[in-house]
């Protein structure tokens, strides 16, 4: 289990670095810090922000089950993404954000 935490915290920091090249003009403001950790470059499976190809098999799920994917959790995302303050109507805006192309 530690080894778990310990490579999902080394993804992520390698991921933040990455997410500080990645810049668009209207990001969400909670973007940056917390879902471009992973899906700026695909952290991990992660689909990559702006690579609709990628977010259509995610979408046709529905929105609610993104949304409860991104709250519980999901392969190494843990619950809540890396948005601890987000509400549903964040998430939704953050992966309508993240699917469209860039």
């Amino acid at each position: 289990m530690k080894v778990n935490v310990i490579n999902s915290v080394l993804i992520t920091a390698a991921a933040l670095l990455a997410t500080a090249s990645v810049q668009a003009a209207e990001q969400p403001a909670q973007y940056a810090a917390s879902c471009g950790a992973c899906h700026a470059v695909g952290v991990a499976g992660a689909p990559k922000t702006g690579d609709p190809a990628q977010w259509e098999p995610r979408l046709a799920k529905g929105m609610e089950a993104l949304v409860a994917s991104v709250k519980n959790g999901l392969g190494v995302m843990p619950p809540g993404g890396l948005c601890a303050g987000c509400s549903d109507d964040d998430y939704k805006a953050l992966i309508t954000y993240m699917a469209a192309p860039q």
